[in-house]
């Protein structure tokens, strides 16, 4: 389980296709210190850790994971949202997200307000539902409060910390974002289906 918080960013140091996917992301972290087979956050896709180093881990993607997230753009020197594994007395500062990427986001708009800046996503037919306002969202292993919904689309204010210490200020209109709903949400849905169906 994860909070939404990212800690740190990574880039993609070498990517080897050969079945499942691995890949070696380098970190400020003391990798070293992390376990074998401990869970990353990587920009919102929970990966196993498979080998380490002193600066450096590699976690293996499979051919699902590759085809239901961003991860098939990331190329060497992509930089991508790191969290680690939350751990018992951990702060919640997010919200709870599991790292399990429900769809791609797509950004429509990023647009300067003051000192933040705000951004349009549609998210696919399938999840638009889940998504209400004021409720949160996970793009990109980011835990954020929509604004508002308008159909598919819905809104985001970044602030200037966020902004400068995630991958955001990089994407551009038309980048695809790994989306995970809020698990609350996904949870009511399916009780609501049940009930309809007896």
């Amino acid at each position: 389980m994860f909070t939404g918080i990212i800690t740190a960013m990574g880039t993609i140091d070498t990517i080897v296709k050969d079945g499942d996917w691995q890949l070696v992301i380098r970190t400020p972290w003391a990798c070293d210190e992390i376990d074998l087979g401990a869970s990353i956050a990587c920009s919102g896709v929970c990966l196993t850790v498979i080998e380490r180093g002193a600066d450096w881990f590699k976690v293996a993607a499979s051919a699902e994971t590759i085809n239901l997230t961003n991860l098939s753009d990331w190329q060497v020197g992509t930089r991508i949202n790191l969290e680690r594994a939350l751990a018992m007395g951990d702060e919640l500062g997010g919200h709870i997200v599991s790292g399990h990427v429900d769809g791609l986001a797509e950004l429509v708009e990023v647009t300067p307000e003051n000192d933040s800046h705000r951004l349009t996503f549609r998210a696919p037919n399938t999840l638009s539902a889940f998504i209400a306002g004021k409720g949160s969202v996970t793009l990109d292993g980011i835990s954020l409060t929509v604004n508002a919904v308008d159909g598919d689309l819905f809104f985001v204010n970044i602030i200037e910390h966020t902004w400068a210490n995630t991958t955001l200020f990089g994407r551009v209109a038309g980048d695809k974002i790994n989306l995970e709903i809020d698990m609350l949400a996904r949870y009511v849905a399916r009780l609501l289906d049940h009930q309809k169906a007896h």
